[in-house]
């Protein structure tokens, strides 16, 4: 046993379990690659004042679950707790919208960090895939990437996940509901943290777990009816684009993000297979992010999907992705001559394009064939001196059983006819 272990709140990832995660990865992924979003990787840490101006001073992530530090040089840094922010940064730094050809379209996968409470579903660390479309203001775009998301999760077989779709205004209506909204919440039994953030934010009471405060806000006043006739049509219209897309979802009037740029459009996935953290991505437009972090107004929308809690709601659902063995060949030799041999033929095999790999460490044929099929390869090529002095290798193949010579200067059109 190692004398360290993996710090509270997070995981390793391992093989084969670890093979769930790369194909949730590739599957989220697929579609916005084939939909004009180009990759982005940012770093693992910011500037603190990214986050505290862009995700909002007065959230939970900023005020208590942000890995703040200050380095030996005296910067003030932290480890990121989500994607938009940095994401936006860096398309900010590199002039992306100077190029032209607005929304920059842009996709991430990367891991995250919040000091949190650990439990099932909810970690210290955890690994995200998100898009952003930076740079114009269309409901067509919002509607887009909320299809892009519907449709990655469907690939995988996800069926019982739901789509909670509202509107938060924007600059015009949103100050009516605000002061609205923080009459109401002056009137309620709340403690004295929760009445402070209604002064900053009260959108942010609305997103309060607690039983005790939830019911409170049964009767609070709804954003949908302080809304602009502006903001009413552009909700419409995204409403309308994906219900013609057959994207099934449900208007929540209560849907308030965790973040303090959202404006407008505002959505969440949810599986009801995964208990108390329930939430498996969302997302929304920021059109006022990019003018919190110092760069011009660009109206923005984006989304970020949690690969862990997809994985979490693939096991709910019973669904077994069909992920192919890492290893199709798998060569086992006999003897010095047939080991230098056969590790040459691999070689050759995986030049091809064919997952091969070899038996290791001198082992006997028992052994080496136990290895074999631990490996999960379709099919084995063995070959010892009496092979090797008819000119042949033994492909054996690993369901069947069945086995047959075939000329070494042959193998690799033998295996490829095999693997068809």
């Amino acid at each position: 046993m190692s004398t360290f272990k993996a710090p509270k709140g997070t995981y390793d990832l391992i093989p084969p379990y670890s093979a769930k995660y790369l194909a949730v990865r590739d599957a989220i992924s697929g579609p916005l690659r084939r939909s004009g979003y180009g990759y982005v990787e940012t770093p693992g840490f910011e500037d603190v004042n990214l986050f505290a101006r862009g995700v909002g001073e007065s959230t939970d992530i900023v005020s208590k679950e942000m890995y703040a530090f200050e380095t030996k040089g005296g910067d003030k840094l932290a480890l990121r707790p989500e994607g938009t922010a940095s994401v936006l940064r860096a398309a900010l730094e590199a002039n992306l919208h100077k190029q032209g050809n607005l929304p920059v379209k842009l996709w991430y996968s990367g891991s995250y960090y919040r000091y949190e409470r650990p439990q099932k579903g909810r970690y210290r660390h955890f690994s995200q895939v998100g898009a952003e479309a930076i740079g114009a203001e269309d409901p067509a775009l919002d509607a887009e990437l909320i299809i892009l998301a519907d449709e990655a999760y469907r690939s995988l077989g996800l069926r019982n996940f739901r789509i909670l779709l509202n509107s938060l205004g924007d600059k015009e209506c949103r100050p009516v509901y605000r002061e609205a909204l923080q009459t109401f919440l002056r009137g309620l039994d709340l403690d004295e943290e929760t009445l402070r953030r209604a002064e900053i934010n009260p959108l942010r009471v609305l997103d309060d777990k607690r039983a005790d405060v939830q019911k409170q806000l049964v009767d609070a006043p709804l954003l949908r009816d302080y809304l602009c006739d502006a903001c009413k049509a552009y909700h419409e219209e995204v409403r309308a684009l994906i219900t013609a897309a057959g994207v099934v979802f449900e208007d929540d009037p209560k849907l308030v993000r965790g973040l303090d740029y959202y404006t407008r459009t505002t959505f969440e996935f949810v599986h009801d297979g995964l208990g108390s953290q329930s939430a498996v991505g969302g997302g929304g437009r920021y059109d006022g992010l990019s003018e919190m972090i110092g760069g011009p107004a660009l109206p923005s929308v984006g989304w970020a999907l949690g690969v862990d809690r997809t994985v979490l709601a693939l096991e709910a659902e019973g669904v077994e992705l069909d992920i192919p063995a890492a290893t199709s060949v798998f060569a086992v030799a006999i003897g010095e001559e047939a080991r230098r041999l056969l590790f040459g033929k691999v070689t050759e095999l995986r030049r091809a394009g064919v997952a091969a790999d070899f038996s290791f460490g001198g082992k006997g044929l028992k052994g080496a064939m136990k290895d074999a099929n631990r490996s999960g390869a379709r099919l084995a090529v063995v070959a010892g001196e009496r092979d090797l002095a008819e000119g042949v290798v033994q492909l054996k193949d690993m369901e069947s059983g069945e086995q047959q010579a075939v000329a070494v200067d042959g193998l690799v059109e033998a295996v490829r006819a095999k693997l068809a």
